[in-house]
């Protein structure tokens, strides 16, 4: 019980808004890979995706835990942390976990007359890098790489617009953001 206790933010006002800020630039800014601390969550929780939780997550957004990270510790430190419920897929604002684990196709895209309720997925990663893939569109000057673990599931996700899902990606206390609206080649 003592390690769900811990972890959380030690100034949450000032360490809150820095990660909101990250996150905020991250996905105006497509590609760049933005810093992001003050979180210490369970394994295997990046300090970086504890950040984006810790930031983003509330009693109001459901998060769905996939694969490792769906232990009793994170959702302990969740549920302790923010409030969240943890959820099955479809009912996820908010999801979690390795790109492998991860059920793209069970996650809401949202609805025509209300696009902005899709899921956002909080996709923890061995490697975050600007190498692979090329990013083009809103928020990027010419051209940005992002090591992503594919491309062709964001191309399908791109072609779903203003549907879709909005992908961060997180490793260490790394950040980048691959929001719908960016075109992956």
């Amino acid at each position: 019980m003592h390690e769900v206790l811990e972890g959380g933010f030690n100034d949450v006002p000032v360490q809150a808004a820095q990660a909101f800020r990250a996150v905020m630039t991250a996905m105006a800014r497509p590609g760049d890979i933005v810093q992001v601390c003050g979180a210490q969550p369970p394994a295997p929780m990046s300090v970086a995706a504890g950040a984006v939780v810790l930031t983003l997550c509330d009693p109001e957004t459901p998060i769905y835990l996939a694969g490792s990270h769906d232990t009793e510790q994170v959702r302990a430190w969740i549920s302790f942390h923010t409030g969240a419920p943890c959820v099955a897929a479809h009912d996820a604002v908010f999801a979690l976990g390795v790109w492998d684990d991860l059920p793209l196709g069970a996650f809401s895209i949202g609805r025509a007359e209300y696009p902005d309720r899709s899921a956002t997925l909080i996709v923890d990663s061995a490697h975050l890098a600007n190498e692979g893939a090329v990013l083009r569109g809103p928020g990027i000057d010419g051209t940005a790489r992002l090591s992503l673990p594919e491309t062709r599931a964001f191309q399908q996700n791109a072609a779903l617009f203003p549907l879709g899902l909005d992908f961060l990606f997180t490793c260490d206390t790394r950040l980048a953001a691959l929001p719908r609206t960016t075109r992956v080649s």
